[in-house]
């Protein structure tokens, strides 16, 4: 029975080691990606500030247009709701924050009588919400780590058209918003209508001064007017960036749990083992001494010099076998299973 647990111990540490290699491996590349997508997210925030500021600088000089996108329905029927979370897993609890959110902003809508339109970002959204009987109206899949701006550009394109067309009357974006490495949280913003152009002149940074500083063709309202699909398509693709980011910081800080939850398993098996062979040697020694003493306490009717030549005889394979177990076990206390980082 020893020996039986002592190879059933050592096939566990061995396919645990064969996990951390894999854990470990998966932390490092998320480390690798998680930069790039900060990088990338850093790099399109100026455009986003800077259209930004040019629609409420030409806000405050007093452009009004009266484009779709900004006007607020009389009675909300339907909302959209834009879901971004991942294609794949072993990211902690990055998939299932947003999905729960939504489903909160779904169910409360619906409490209000509210119809709902879904526009999944990820196979993770799409499985949850079809696995549960939503209807998804709209799925996008396969970029997740790494969305392009023509991925946002369809996306956006399809919310605006669905809004638009009256098929929703508002629409909310739901993701993960990264802050740093180490924080990322679940933000739920309205997405569309978009503000009035009177509330970004009163609320915004914007400057009539700037806006009049320049001459614009053809006309102030039409800038804004073609402004407004760019400025819709640079929130989200913002969003996505958020998203990326904070999928690779999850993915990382989860593997890395993960390769530490390892390393203790492993510590844990190796105690057990060695254990298990301490007492696989301590029996077969027990096993020797008792045969010794019973070759030794024989029948006194036997010949004695035989039964001192068998005893002797015994009693120095014992010994042997004693002094060799004593050594395994000095080598065994001093040795400890070695582990691949």
């Amino acid at each position: 029975m020893p020996g039986g647990k002592e190879r059933e111990l050592r096939r566990r540490i061995s396919s645990v080691q064969s996990t951390k290699k894999i854990t470990r491996a998966m932390e490092l590349i998320a480390a690798t990606r998680v930069v790039k997508a900060m990088q990338r997210a850093d790099a399109s925030r100026p455009y986003a500030r800077r259209i930004t500021s040019v629609i409420e600088n030409l806000a405050a000089g007093g452009a009004e247009v009266d484009h779709p996108l900004l006007r607020d329905a009389e009675e909300v029927k339907k909302v959209g709701f834009i879901v971004i979370a991942g294609d794949r897993g072993l990211a902690g609890a990055y998939n299932s924050n947003p999905i729960r959110a939504a489903e909160r902003q779904i169910m409360a809508h619906q409490a209000d009588g509210h119809d709902y339109s879904l526009f999944c970002v990820g196979k993770k959204p799409t499985a949850y919400f079809r696995f549960r009987n939503y209807r998804v109206d709209h799925v996008y899949q396969g970029f997740s780590d790494a969305p392009s701006y023509e991925n946002a550009r369809q996306i956006a394109q399809d919310v605006a058209d669905a809004f638009i067309s009256g098929e929703v009357d508002e629409v909310e974006l739901i993701y993960t918003e990264f802050i740093s490495m180490g924080t990322q949280r679940i933000s739920v913003r309205r997405f569309l209508p978009l503000e009035d152009t009177s509330v970004m002149a009163e609320q915004g940074g914007g400057s009539a001064q700037v806006a009049s500083s320049f001459e614009f063709e053809p006309s102030p309202e039409a800038v804004l007017e073609a402004l407004l699909p760019r400025y819709v398509e640079a929130r989200l693709f913002g969003a996505l960036l958020d998203s990326a980011a904070s999928e690779h910081a999850n993915r990382q800080r989860a593997m890395k749990s993960a390769t530490d939850n390892a390393d203790d398993l492993i510590t844990k098996l190796s105690r057990e083992m060695n254990s298990a062979r301490q007492a696989s040697i301590t029996t077969e020694i027990m096993e020797i001494v008792s045969g010794a003493e019973a070759l030794g306490s024989g029948d006194e009717k036997i010949d004695g010099p035989a039964i001192a030549h068998d005893a002797t005889a015994a009693s120095a394979a014992a010994l042997d076998t004693l002094e060799r177990a004593e050594g395994a076990g000095s080598r065994l206390a001093n040795s400890h299973p070695k582990t691949d980082d």
